[in-house]
């Protein structure tokens, strides 16, 4: 395998630990959510998994194992009520689009266009949640490195850091 492809391959998986972080924290957002925004969290949880699941068809395909979800993940804060589920559900969506953003970054063609979709589907979500958006979705967490872009965090990264969030596996939990 070449660098290149060892690139998109390592961008691809750190998107699919991504989404894994993303589908337990939701089940977190879910469990704490107010009934009035509830249907939102459940649309959103339905969006991570199925991105989830395509990451690792399109892990596989460039002949990788797809990464597993961690059994927990680390809370970038307590979340004891509805207004902290919303601060959680807007981080997700952040850190989530900055992977899609070195995902789009380290690959071309349709794998690429498709990463641009999920880049801005995340920022529409987390501009819902937070009620307002960003210049530039997915890279304000690369603000604090030399170049303003760090390198994809691995599965380990975002298994155990802040992007990790979650208590249970469904949002409704």
């Amino acid at each position: 395998m070449s660098k290149a492809e060892d690139g998109r391959l390592d961008a691809v998986q750190a998107a699919l630990a991504a989404e894994h972080a993303a589908v337990y924290g939701y089940g977190v957002v879910g469990g704490r959510l107010g009934e009035e925004r509830r249907t939102e969290a459940r649309a959103a949880y339905d969006a991570h998994r199925a991105r989830r699941d395509a990451l690792a068809r399109d892990v596989r395909d460039l002949g990788g194992e797809p990464v597993a979800a961690a059994a927990g993940y680390a809370l970038p804060f307590s979340v004891p009520d509805s207004a902290a589920a919303v601060r959680l559900a807007a981080e997700l969506e952040d850190r989530v689009a900055g992977v899609y953003s070195d995902l789009v970054r380290a690959t071309e063609g349709d794998r690429r266009a498709t990463a641009a979709g999920a880049l801005r589907e995340a920022a529409v979500r987390a501009a819902r949640w937070r009620g307002g958006s960003v210049a530039f979705p997915g890279l304000a967490e690369r603000a604090g490195t030399p170049t303003g872009q760090g390198p994809a965090p691995d599965a380990s990264d975002t298994a155990t850091g802040p992007a990790a969030s979650s208590a249970t596996a469904s949002p409704t939990a």
